[in-house]
C-alpha cells in the first residue's frame, strides 16, 4: 500500500480482545493528527459483493458486526472484503486516509503490513500449544517472535504490553443516548446475552458487578433474531456493545449492552509513535 498498514491479529482462534484493540489505536491515530482508515474481513457477512464501505448505518447482516461497531465507534473510513487488498485500494480510492489499521489479517499475508500488533489472552495465554484442530493456535507460537508489539488482554509478561477492557456505563440498545450507571443492575436477575469469542470473560464481567445473571451463550458472530431474546419474566437484558449493533433493530425494552473500552499503559502508545516516526520517514523518503 502507498501508505503505512498497522495488523492488529492474533496467532489463537477466539476472542483475544482485537477489535478494543483497533478501536483505541484509530481513536489514539485520529487525536494525533492522522487520517485513519479500517479494513476487516466482514466475517459473517452475507453481502456477495465485496469490498463492500461500511457506515454506521450499514447492515451487520450484509457486512458483519465488528465493522459495523468500529464505524460507530471511530467515526472513520471502514471498508471490509474477504480480500483485505481489494478492501484497502477500494478504502484508499474513496477516502484521503494515511494510514490504515487491518482489524485482523495476520495470517492475510497478501497485505504487506509495516507494524505487526499480536493480542493475546493473558489468562487463557496459547492453550495447550497445539495448532489447530489439536489445539486454539492458528500458527506456531514462534509465530509471536516476528510481531513487533505484543500485547496482552489482561496480565502481561515482560516482553508484551498490558491491555484492561474497562466499562463504565450501560447504555441502550435502542437508544445509545440512554445512559445507566454500572451499578443500576446490582443485586438484580437478569438476562445476560452473549455471542462473542469468550462469552464467558463477559459474564464474568457482569458477575463482578454483582448482577445476578441468566446466562445465554451464543456462538461468535451470531446473527439474532427477535426470538432469540424473548425471555419469560420481565428481566432486563444485558449484551456485548458488537451484538448490540446486530439487535437494534429489534423492538426490545430494557435492553442495554455493555461499553467496553480498552485502556493501554503509556508506553505501548510510545512505542507505537516511534514506529510510526520511522515509517513515515521511510515512506516520505
Amino acid at each position: 500500500m502507498p501508505v503505512p498498514v498497522i495488523v492488529v491479529g492474533n496467532i489463537t482462534v477466539g476472542g483475544a480482545g482485537k477489535t478494543p484493540l483497533v478501536i483505541a489505536i484509530t481513536q489514539y491515530l485520529k487525536a494525533n493528527g492522522f487520517h485513519p482508515g479500517v479494513i476487516s474481513r466482514g466475517y459473517g457477512g452475507k453481502s456477495v459483493k465485496w469490498p463492500q464501505a461500511v457506515t454506521v448505518e450499514s447492515d451487520p447482516v450484509l457486512v458483519g458486526d465488528e465493522p459495523v461497531l468500529i464505524a460507530n465507534r471511530c467515526r472513520c473510513p471502514v471498508s471490509v472484503g474477504p480480500d483485505r487488498v481489494a478492501a484497502a485500494r477500494s478504502l484508499l480510492a474513496a477516502h484521503p486516509c494515511n494510514i490504515i489499521i487491518s482489524d485482523d489479517g495476520m495470517q492475510h499475508y497478501a497485505l504487506a503490513r509495516d507494524i505487526e500488533i499480536a493480542v493475546i489472552d493473558g489468562v487463557r495465554r496459547l492453550g495447550n500449544n497445539l495448532c489447530l484442530p489439536a489445539g486454539p493456535l492458528r500458527e506456531l507460537s514462534s509465530r509471536l517472535k516476528s510481531v513487533d508489539l505484543i500485547v496482552a488482554n489482561g496480565r502481561a509478561r515482560s516482553s508484551e504490553y498490558s491491555m484492561e477492557l474497562k466499562s463504565y456505563a450501560f447504555q441502550g440498545v435502542n437508544d445509545a443516548a440512554k445512559l445507566k450507571s454500572l451499578n443500576e443492575f446490582e443485586g438484580r436477575q437478569v438476562e445476560a446475552v452473549s455471542g462473542i469469542g469468550n462469552n464467558e470473560r463477559f459474564f464474568q464481567q457482569l458477575q463482578a458487578l454483582a448482577i445476578r445473571i441468566n446466562k445465554h451463550p451464543f456462538s461468535d458472530h451470531y446473527q439474532f433474531r427477535l426470538k432469540d431474546l424473548l425471555f419469560n419474566g420481565g428481566n432486563p437484558i444485558l449484551m456485548t456493545e458488537k451484538d448490540a449493533v446486530k439487535c437494534k433493530k429489534f423492538p426490545l425494552h430494557d435492553t442495554w449492552y455493555l461499553r467496553v473500552d480498552a485502556l493501554l499503559e503509556n508506553r505501548f502508545y510510545e512505542q507505537l509513535n516511534t514506529q510510526l516516526t520511522n515509517l513515515l520517514g521511510k515512506h516520505n523518503g
